[in-house]
């Protein structure tokens, strides 16, 4: 099964997202894009929550999320009963995200890194497996339900 994801954000994320789907679709991977489609000012949950809908449902397996912080659109994709979406502002994080948290969604903040460690964030995210062990029980207890 070919790796997906879906890539989403606000006007602050706008400038970013084109680059960073092409650098995914280089690496094979099937990117659905749910907008947004210009730099005009947006709402970011009208974005972030279709990305956490495509990922909890299995449309997709991952999520990339962009906004100025990345905390508005983490706080709003883990409002998603299946969806674990850690910021990530270096690649050390980006790896953590993965291998301790199990994360589906990450969430880049554009207006405290560059497009480089984005993409260095985002190529630590796909490569780095889940751990398990120790973490799993940990994850297990994410869920309210």
């Amino acid at each position: 099964m070919s790796l997906t994801f879906a890539v989403g954000g606000d006007h602050a994320g706008f400038d970013y997202k084109k680059d960073l789907i092409d650098f995914l679709s280089e690496r094979g991977i099937t990117v659905k894009d749910y907008g947004t489609f210009s730099a005009d000012s947006v709402d970011y949950p009208d974005f972030a929550h279709p990305v956490a809908s495509a990922v909890e449902n299995g449309e997709q397996r991952f999520g990339l999320l962009l906004c100025g912080s990345a905390n508005g659109v983490a706080i709003t994709a883990n409002k998603h009963q299946g969806i674990r979406a850690g910021l990530a502002w270096n690649v050390e994080v980006a790896k953590l995200i993965r291998q301790h948290n199990d994360a589906n969604v990450i969430c880049l903040p554009v207006r405290f890194i560059s497009l480089e460690e984005a993409k260095a964030c985002l190529a630590a995210f796909i490569e780095t497996p889940f751990e398990g062990g120790r973490h799993q029980g940990r994850v297990g207890k994410i869920a309210c339900s």
